[in-house]
């Protein structure tokens, strides 16, 4: 996976690090990192703009990997619930319908609140109760 930096609002990617993506992952690959990572600014956007119900996302393309995706996501600085929406959207594309789930602890042993995958191995949901549960677009699956 890139290693990548922070310069404004543009994320970059080092020349070494693009050569090591292109090399494991070819053309798809660096095109998927590159739709991961802008579809993570977007959904934090329309998040901000209109909640849930806002979030419109291109298509994703062709190929490539969901352990890929992580990777672009976690380089991009997305929180949980971004990551969710646009892993969500890859597997949609895929014909695959993830639920984004979002859960809460009790607000007396402090508050937290986390989103993933329904279905996903995720240590940080343990001891949340679910508030919400977001389906896959019918307009996102194949």
């Amino acid at each position: 996976m890139p290693r990548s930096s922070r310069q404004g609002s543009v994320l970059t990617v080092g020349p070494g690090a693009m050569a090591r993506l292109i090399r494991g992952h070819g053309p798809r690959g660096v095109a998927l990192v590159a739709w991961t990572m802008l579809a993570c600014r977007r959904v934090r956007r329309q998040l901000a703009r209109g909640g849930l119900g806002a979030v419109r996302l291109a298509a994703p393309p062709a190929g490539g990997t969901d352990t890929l995706v992580r990777g672009a996501l976690r380089r991009s600085g997305g929180n949980c619930l971004e990551s969710a929406l646009v892993r969500q959207r890859w597997f949609a594309e895929r014909g695959v319908a993830r639920t984004v789930v979002i859960g809460v602890s009790d607000p007396a042993a402090g508050f937290h609140a986390h989103a993933w995958l329904d279905g996903d191995p995720d240590p940080h949901r343990h001891g949340l109760a679910e508030i919400l549960r977001h389906p896959a677009p019918q307009g996102w699956l194949r």
